[in-house]
């Protein structure tokens, strides 16, 4: 059950949550690997309340809760958010997730296209239409580690899927726009794939839930984030060339609006957590 590499890409301020919560990943089972990037675990125990901030990935996410304070267990399906997700942790809690990898949750739910589930949570037993409660139950009160990750390979294993040969081409296809900077225009990437720029799109909307050029935008923002979280000496406009921007000004004008604040603004907040890390 061995940890996929540490990333905190998208994770605005991480060494502020990472303090405050005990957060770890870990595999599925190897059936799952191929739709579910990692599980993610993190629970707290809070004298104050927090809110983290998360840049969100294009991915869905599964995801059994256990705010102690408050209720009984619970699952959620998290479509793909096409703005800033904030989540306020209070007390003491527990979340146990399932990543599903860019155009990996389609065959799960083969009824709708992904971009139904874009933007919105819902309970899972209004997606996979049965009762979840017992089951959130097995997977976020057990103590250790290993019996929460057997909870979330049972469930999901549990789950009719077939192989779709659309969303193997869909988890390629955003992997590559994940992986090589030069992608910067949705004509030339189609191009390049041997698509049409509509064929794309259509794909995209059915098997990742957003365009093709959110995602570019993305992953792009995802970057200059986590260069603005860990360098001092960040040139911006040489930043924004390589990233596939104009200029300088629309890159700043897009990460003020993903993140709330601009880049020079983050990158002079994240010293003093730099200083003292």
């Amino acid at each position: 059950m061995a940890a996929p590499r540490h990333d905190t890409r998208g994770i605005v301020d991480p060494s502020g949550l990472l303090n405050r919560v005990r957060f770890r990943r870990h595999e599925p089972a190897e059936p799952l690997r191929r739709y579910v990037e990692w599980y993610w675990l993190i629970e707290w125990d809070l004298p104050e309340p927090y809110a983290s901030h998360v840049v969100p990935h294009p991915a869905v996410n599964l995801t059994f809760q256990w705010d102690e304070d408050e209720g009984p267990p619970y699952g959620e399906l998290t479509g793909v958010a096409l703005s800033l997700y904030t989540r306020k942790l209070t007390g003491r809690g527990r979340v146990c997730g399932a990543k599903f990898r860019p155009g990996g949750f389609r065959p799960y739910a083969p009824g709708e296209p992904v971009s139904h589930w874009t933007g919105r949570a819902l309970p899972t037993q209004e997606v996979f239409q049965q009762a979840t409660e017992d089951i959130a139950r097995s997977v976020v009160t057990p103590a250790d580690d290993r019996a929460r990750v057997a909870a979330l390979d049972a469930f999901l294993l549990s789950l009719p899927h077939a192989p779709d040969p659309q969303a193997d081409l869909a988890m390629d296809l955003v992997q590559r726009i994940r992986a090589d900077r030069a992608v910067r225009r949705v004509g030339d990437f189609a191009r390049g794939q041997g698509l049409s720029v509509r064929a794309l799109q259509r794909l995209f909307s059915a098997y990742v839930g957003v365009s093709p050029k959110w995602v570019i935008l993305r992953y792009r923002i995802h970057e200059a984030l986590e260069l603005a979280g860990t360098r001092r000496d960040v040139d911006w406009a040489t930043l924004a060339a390589d990233l596939g921007y104009a200029d300088q000004a629309h890159l700043v004008r897009d990460f003020t609006t993903t993140v709330g604040v601009p880049p020079t603004a983050y990158a002079a907040a994240a010293s003093p957590r730099r200083a003292s890390a």
